[in-house]
């Protein structure tokens, strides 16, 4: 089991937590999307698998093996190296090209030899169908690339999960599904991908295990999704 949450809270700021009572887990090469209203706790879930939010209580919280209520600042460098994480707005540097951001990525979490890290970094753009944009800054990419570079950086260091939070939130239809496609490849070699999203029709068509975010807490609802939005 990659996370095991059991029983536990998620606090953002103030004593009143965001997420009560969280029951969530997550195997290898699993496709989970987690959906909800805008404002339900679907980011607040997210940040806490990579530390950026406390968790207090509960009966477990394992995020690859560690118990996050526990984990010292110091390992916390470690562990996000096992994790890739996706934004909406993408978050390349502006000032630099593919190559460069790739490259800033490798060297940050310990990579040294440089015909190891050209070798990675044209792996991963030949992974998600980017090989001849290396040397393009991301202003002179659509938005579709920015996200498949985005996609390329977070597996550069081969990681057990990624976190995407709304990977598809500014893109159209099309390239929107595309970006899903590849994400769904990604989960086949066994990482597992958590993504939260508001578009309902990805669901549909590529169907994974489906945590609804309300009321304060989060349910499990694969099989009954589809009537429970239609009530909202």
């Amino acid at each position: 089991m990659l996370i095991d949450y059991k029983n536990v809270n998620i606090y953002q700021q103030g004593e009143k937590p965001v997420l009560s009572g969280v029951n969530f887990s997550v195997d290898e090469g699993e496709f989970i999307y987690i959906i909800g209203r805008v404002g339900s706790g679907k980011s607040s879930l997210l940040k806490s698998l990579y530390f950026e939010l406390d968790i207090d209580e509960g009966d477990e919280a394992t995020v690859i093996g560690h118990d996050i209520r526990r984990l010292k600042r110091k390992h916390i460098p470690a562990l996000r190296r096992q994790m890739g994480v996706i934004f909406q707005d993408f978050q390349l540097l502006s000032d630099r090209n593919v190559y460069k951001n790739l490259h800033f990525v490798l060297k940050a979490t310990g990579w040294k030899n440089k015909k190891d890290i050209d070798k990675r970094i044209a792996e991963v753009l030949t992974d998600v169908d980017m090989a001849d944009k290396a040397l393009k800054f991301p202003h002179e990419l659509s938005g579709g690339e920015q996200q498949r570079i985005a996609i390329a950086r977070a597996i550069l260091n081969n990681p057990k999960i990624i976190i995407a939070d709304e990977p598809t939130g500014n893109l159209d239809p099309e390239t929107a599904e595309s970006i899903i496609m590849l994400l769904k490849q990604i989960s086949q070699t066994g990482t597992a991908i958590i993504m939260s999203t508001h578009n309902m029709l990805l669901l549909d068509k590529y169907p994974g295990v489906v945590y609804l975010c309300k009321d304060g807490g989060i349910e499990d609802v694969t099989k009954s999704y589809n009537e429970l939005m239609l009530k909202e």
